[in-house]
């Protein structure tokens, strides 16, 4: 049995952070960062059945096209990702009343929509990225036990071609689900590998009062290459995103609309329709799949 210590639940018997019960949620989930987010995309439901928030965490169940959905505000970082997909996986595969783990698991499809900054010229903003893998440069995910689902090889490259100090940790290298890549690819989006960071300013190159540990890793980040692999883009969510999914045996995809490109120095003239863009694509894939 798992220890009330560890698997913690409110008076109602909800999981702890978000509020939730298992009844609540569908098989394919949606994530976003931003609480305010949800709602951009459930406005496209023909119907929502639940709602529900506590903290950064919103959620909202509904039916588009048939397809029951459910979307989800994670907030930022790969500290709340752990806390969210912990708690979702328990929700799907824990038996909340017995606290034991059940026989007969879910694979549940987690598709994260966001923003993010491009660093190659190559990828204009307002694109689509599709990130085939996630590097997680944050540590969260060593906690865990993943050399079973890492890409020892590509995480050993990126530490040798940046000269990456270890005692900030090691890398750690995810792949995305390959049956969700099928659903949603199309001309349209541009894969690579999204980088994970820990931070939004020293640990994504930025400088403010204070100095970083190194001036050129985002340069070095910008020519990194894995066979057809580079980098394409750098957020905060993607790679434990992977990790957990893989670890859980969920099905896991990010998807990013590209606001800015660092490497041209250039920003979108109009942010929010490139995400509703995005949005629009994703539900109708999801729709379809």
């Amino acid at each position: 049995m798992i220890q009330s210590s560890e698997l913690i639940l409110n008076p109602d018997g909800s999981v702890y952070h978000l509020n939730l019960k298992p009844e609540h949620i569908a098989h394919d989930i949606i994530f976003v960062g931003d609480q305010n987010r949800v709602e951009k995309i459930t406005q496209f439901f023909d119907s929502i059945e639940f709602s529900t928030q506590k903290r950064e965490f919103k959620t909202q169940t509904g039916i588009f096209k048939g397809k029951r959905i459910t979307v989800m505000s994670t907030g930022i970082g790969p500290d709340n990702i752990d806390i969210v997909i912990n708690e979702l996986d328990a929700l799907v595969n824990i038996d909340l009343e017995t606290r034991q783990p059940k026989e007969n698991l879910t694979s549940l499809n987690i598709i994260r929509i966001g923003t993010s900054g491009s660093l190659q010229a190559d990828i204009p903003v307002d694109s689509f990225v599709m990130s085939k893998f996630g590097l997680g440069l944050d540590n969260m995910l060593r906690s865990y036990l993943i050399d079973e689902i890492s890409n020892l090889e590509m995480e050993d490259a990126f530490v040798k071609h940046t000269n990456w100090d270890l005692r900030k940790g090691k890398p750690y290298v995810i792949a995305c689900s390959g049956k969700l890549e099928k659903i949603i690819e199309s001309n349209k989006m541009h894969k690579g590998i999204t980088a994970t960071a820990g931070g939004f300013y020293g640990p994504q190159g930025r400088v403010l009062r204070l100095k970083i540990q190194d001036e050129a890793l985002n340069a070095k980040m910008d020519n990194f290459e894995f066979g057809d692999n580079q980098i394409t883009n750098l957020e905060m969510e993607t790679a434990a995103i992977y990790g957990l999914s893989a670890l859980l045996g969920h099905q896991a995809l990010s998807l990013n609309a590209i606001i800015a490109n660092r490497a041209s120095g250039t920003f979108s003239e109009d942010p929010y329709r490139a995400v509703d863009e995005l949005i629009a694509y994703t539900l109708e894939k999801i729709a379809l799949g």
